[in-house]
């Protein structure tokens, strides 16, 4: 019997989720549907999007949802997300970037389609009825630009507005010059982790491990005054810099000012975390491939280079491989005959059940 995803709202009463989340196929199946398709995913940057005749092709959230999309700029100057998948049989619109487009054309059978992916022209087609019609068109996808637009998310079934989404991300770090952070694609990194997708959102959502776990990242924050913050679809964990250790320069109308704020970590439902350091911003992109397998991807967007070896934001690559091992380890934990659910700190895993809480309510069963 499939088990119920329960989690009280008071949690000083509440369990976690059952063990049965993390290894069942039904609830990752169930997931894909349910959470990824009805989410926001960050998708790129729009400093690669600049010019008209831009085409951009890729698989959102490939492993796990796999639609093709393109994203075109036309002359207009407009963005458009598009189904890359020709109306006729099926066949790939786009299979490569490229600038200078002046329209799509799939290579199958020649159908052409404008960048917005309104329906041109199509060889060989005299006779047939009522054609073309508006389902010849490539359908559009919902997207949205955020950071002064600088960053773009697309989401098959949105489950609400993206700025509801980031308001307070907006409200709390809006004052940094996003337009100025630059991709270092040198620091980039993918890793692969044997677990499931939600465990590692749930070791990140949590400062507890920070002690056992990560002693350099521990001599960076003051760990005592560690704390969460729960949003709607969305929470922050904030780290307090320890003595003599790199901190922001915070404006005066910062909510934070006067505070040694060594980083905003900040988890957004279900799958993205964005890491403001003083350098500037790591964006995690976790990307479920099965249930016990997951992609991870670490992308810098670099703001102040002289101080990416200080402070909370220094050795993230160390950070990372240290919560990989633990994860993996949770997983086969959580495989134990002799393990279902456990309970959460009220003090230290607001963040944690906040998650679940989540989960629980867009799967249908909270």
């Amino acid at each position: 019997m499939k088990p119920k995803l329960d989690v009280h709202a008071d949690i000083s009463e509440a369990s976690t989720l059952p063990a049965a989340f993390y290894k069942s196929a039904e609830f990752y199946e169930q997931s894909k549907e349910k959470v990824f398709a009805r989410s926001w995913q960050w998708v790129g940057d729009t400093d690669e999007l600049k010019a008209p005749g831009t085409v951009k092709p890729l698989t959102l959230l490939e492993g796990c949802l796999d639609e093709p999309i393109v994203i075109t700029r036309d002359y207009d100057d407009r963005l458009h997300v598009l189904s890359n998948v020709c109306t006729h049989r099926g066949m790939l619109v786009a299979e490569s970037g490229g600038q200078n487009a002046r329209y799509l054309r799939c290579r199958y059978h020649g159908r052409r389609f404008g960048m917005d992916g309104c329906f041109q022209a199509m060889p060989e087609f005299e006779g047939v009825r009522n054609f073309p019609s508006e389902k010849d068109d490539l359908p559009t996808i919902p997207f949205a630009l955020w950071g002064q637009d600088k960053w773009l998310f697309v989401s098959l079934e949105p489950l609400l507005p993206l700025d509801q989404l980031l308001k307070p991300v907006q409200e709390r770090v809006g004052w940094m010059p996003f337009n100025q952070f630059y991709f270092d694609p040198s620091r980039a990194r993918d890793y692969l982790v044997r677990a499931n997708w939600a465990l590692y959102c749930d070791n990140y959502l949590e400062g507890f491990h920070i002690p056992y776990i990560h002693a350099s990242l521990g001599a960076a924050i003051d760990y005592g005054s560690y704390s969460s913050e729960i949003y709607e679809w969305c929470n922050l964990q904030l780290g307090v810099a320890s003595s003599g250790e790199g901190c922001f320069d915070l404006p005066k109308d910062s909510p934070d000012y006067g505070k040694r704020i060594a980083a905003y970590y900040y988890w957004v439902f279900p799958n993205l975390m964005l890491n403001f350091y003083p350098w500037g911003l790591s964006i995690n992109v976790v990307r479920p491939l099965g249930p016990e397998l997951t992609k991870v991807s670490f992308l810098p967007y670099v703001w102040d280079a002289s101080r990416l070896e200080q402070g909370a934001g220094a050795a993230l690559d160390r950070v990372e491989r240290e919560d990989e091992v633990v994860v993996e380890a949770v997983q086969k934990g959580v495989k134990s005959r002799f393990y279902d659910r456990g309970r959460f700190s009220v003090k230290r895993e607001q963040g944690v059940h906040h998650f679940h809480r989540l989960l629980a309510r867009v799967l249908g069963e909270g």
